[in-house]
């Protein structure tokens, strides 16, 4: 939980680095779901980046995340048909149900244990579950390896492991895995989204500085191991952040 409540220093940063997300997920969200979402929740909503996207379609979002400084920017940019809660997953009630309810690269940080029959509890009867996320990668090779080289003294990897260890190679990936065991859910989908970004070398170590891996490290690592990245990037880095997206529907 340390890590999941280590982004609220660098709010700005997130929300200045991150990219937001296309059209092309809410059209795959919402074709999913069959059917008008009037009312969404969303789980560890960061600055709003998925916030603002979903509520262009949905009546009234609620957007829920434990770390105050993340929600104080999120609360600049998002309509007014978005209420913000500050309230981890673990702590929200049962008193409303939700046509939809997603996490945006969040579900890792919420607690396996009871989480499929916590997120049954949120949901209306057909309701819809969605979470997207993937990593950063450095499309040319060259440059992916001397990046790698700068903060092996560091980090050997920044990526999060799978929550429940499944290899990469696996066609279903978590948490798709753990749907389509789950009582609570059925017609579980995977859904793969190209997406191909072009930064400057400065914005791609900023965005770096928003990622949990980094950020558990100590000040003076931190500055190290970014000045050392920075100083091995060409002026513009392509990336690979294709997003993989996990739809299934309460029973």
């Amino acid at each position: 939980m340390s890590r999941a409540l280590s982004f609220g220093v660098v709010a700005e940063a997130y929300e200045r680095f991150r990219p937001g997300y296309s059209e092309e997920l809410l059209d795959v969200v919402m074709t999913y779901a069959g059917r008008p979402v009037r009312t969404a929740l969303e789980i560890g909503a960061g600055t709003g980046k998925a916030t603002r996207l979903f509520a262009q379609r949905v009546d009234s979002v609620t957007a829920t995340e434990p770390d105050a400084g993340m929600l104080a920017e999120l609360r600049k940019h998002v309509p007014a048909n978005v209420q913000s809660r500050q309230a981890a997953f673990e702590d929200l009630d049962f008193g409303e149900k939700y046509g939809l309810v997603y996490a945006a690269a969040a579900l890792h940080w919420t607690n396996p244990d009871g989480r499929w029959s916590r997120m049954a509890a949120l949901l209306e009867s057909g309701g819809v579950f969605a979470s997207f996320g993937g990593p950063f990668h450095l499309a040319d090779p060259a440059v992916a390896e001397a990046a790698h080289a700068a903060r092996a003294p560091f980090l050997d990897s920044d990526d999060i492991p799978s929550p429940d260890g499944t290899p990469p190679d696996q066609a279903m990936q978590w948490p798709g895995t753990e749907l389509e065991q789950s009582e609570w859910f059925t017609d579980v989908r995977q859904v793969e989204i190209e997406r191909r970004l072009t930064m400057s070398a400065d914005d791609y170590v900023g965005h770096l500085t928003t990622v949990s891996a980094y950020l558990v490290l100590p000040w003076s690592e931190q500055e190290q191991v970014f000045s050392q990245i920075r100083r091995v990037l060409p002026e513009t880095v392509d990336l690979i952040a294709d997003l993989t997206v996990h739809l299934a529907r309460r029973r």
